[in-house]
């Protein structure tokens, strides 16, 4: 989740063609389009497993201090406390935002990638960062997971980070959900943040990645157990995200409607109830409240008060669907993975999504997929994975497909690294997972029933990074 930063202010809203606007710069010509990946990890003690708190010599405040000092992070401040880290563009040597390191709400650690061109250069972001939190994690007995839902700990004994925001989001999410909680202190992600442009190019990749998100969550699922045990599920982490907050998640069948374009986007979020407003470093719990009344300067909370720009891009991270617009599309049906795993997912969309060849073929293959379909899909594959069935197929065998659009996508793009390897290198964990028909949990479910004993603590040392 984003790091809130102080800046200069900006001009209140008047209509909601501006927030149309905002979101319509995002347009780009190919020839721009970038790669931004995220992904968290669970942090813990590597001497009793258990989950790292904020505070003390060998927390995630020490960790983060160990990251400036090594390695020339720049801070992120709120009052007193650094809750994130940067690196600003200018260091890059790119027009482009830089990356930044952020926080959970219970400690999972989160590098937002910078925009890049390149699987190749997300690739080597990705082991740069994981090189680094391992030499600095090391000397504090630190050590990070790569997997969907917290394997082991309770939700009591998680901490909670020092962010202004999650006080609300902690306070609010049980009000509307079963599962806000472990949403925010239970679950890992890796996730890919892709450009469009044009609007009928953003429709069509949103109807895509709406409609295959399931595939991808099948394809990464790895969150088989809850507080040591097998909890039934391939993707608890997908599942939860079921009953956490139900006007800001899912499958958006709108999208799919006549008519779908940025104005209409707008209007869903405009619909969904806020969390806060951010002023002067300080926020404003208007949990429940409604961004249209705020355009009207109506919120009780902050009388008179007009939003600005910033508060509709804060706005927009608090919205949760499968598939989330702002100035360009997130994909959020991933569980958090292993090493090589992480880059496997932007592989996967961007050889779907940033060839037009492939783009078309992954259209064609979901185009007449009714919306009882795709929510079906959605309700089942977190518990059956590849074995889910669609019509007289599998989810195996749609992952298969997708993936072979995929390879073919990359092919096309025919970007290849120093060592002459295309991008479609980084989708070979995805598919020696489909030549096995085995997915991640399957996996980690053979290991805990045999080699394991039932003994949960063993991921921590097989599967840490």
């Amino acid at each position: 989740m984003s790091n809130a930063q102080a800046t200069g202010a900006s001009k209140p809203l008047r209509s909601k063609q501006e927030l149309v606007g905002w979101i319509a710069a995002g347009f780009k010509p190919q020839s721009d389009w970038r790669i931004g990946t995220e992904h968290e990890k669970f942090v813990f003690h590597t001497d009793d497993l258990s989950p790292v708190p904020y505070e003390g010599p060998r927390g995630i405040g020490a960790l983060l201090e160990a990251l400036i000092a090594k390695y020339d992070w720049q801070a992120i401040m709120e009052g007193d406390n650094i809750i994130g880290l940067k690196r600003p563009a200018a260091e890059l040597g790119s027009g482009d935002p830089g990356s930044n390191v952020s926080l959970e709400p219970g400690g999972q650690f989160e590098l937002s990638g910078a925009p890049l061109e390149t699987l190749h250069q997300v690739c080597s972001e990705t082991n740069e960062h994981l090189r680094e939190v391992r030499a600095v994690g090391e000397p504090l007995q630190i050590g990070f997971l790569g997997v969907g839902f917290s394997p082991k700990w309770r939700l009591d004994e998680i901490p909670v980070m020092p962010k202004e925001r999650y006080k609300v989001m902690k306070r609010y999410m049980p009000m509307v959900g079963k599962h806000g909680l472990d949403m925010m202190f239970r679950t890992a992600t890796i996730q890919v943040n892709l450009d469009f442009s044009s609007e009928a190019d953003l429709v069509k990749k949103m109807r895509v990645s709406l409609a295959l998100q399931p595939i991808a969550t099948a394809l990464f699922a790895s969150s088989p157990f809850t507080e040591g045990k097998p909890n039934g599920f391939q993707s608890m982490r997908s599942a939860v995200w079921r009953d956490t907050d139900r006007r800001r998640t899912g499958m958006l069948p709108f999208v799919f409607e006549k008519g779908m374009g940025i104005e209409r986007y707008v209007d869903y979020a405009l619909d969904v109830p806020m969390y806060f407003i951010y002023r002067d470093g300080k926020y404003i719990d208007v949990a429940g409240a409604s961004f249209r009344d705020f355009m009207a300067g109506k919120l009780s909370q902050a009388p008179g008060m007009l939003p600005t720009l910033d508060d509709w891009s804060d706005h927009l991270t608090t919205l949760f669907p499968e598939v989330r617009l702002k100035r360009f599309i997130e994909m959020r049906g991933a569980d958090g993975g292993p090493w090589n795993r992480i880059c496997a997912l932007p592989a996967f969309w961007v050889g779907l999504l940033y060839d037009q060849g492939a783009l078309d073929a992954a259209w064609d293959m979901v185009k007449d997929w009714t919306g009882d379909e795709r929510q079906a899909l959605r309700k089942e594959v977190p518990v059956k994975g590849f074995k889910t069935r669609f019509r007289n197929s599998s989810v195996l065998e749609l992952s298969r497909e997708a993936v072979a659009i995929a390879v073919g996508g990359l092919k096309a793009r025919a970007i290849k690294s120093r060592h002459g390897d295309l991008e479609t290198v980084h989708l070979a964990p995805l598919q020696a997972m489909l030549d096995k028909g085995e997915s991640a949990a399957d996996e980690l479910l053979r290991h805990y029933n045999s080699d394991w004993g039932g003994n949960i603590d063993r991921i921590f040392a097989d599967y840490a990074f």
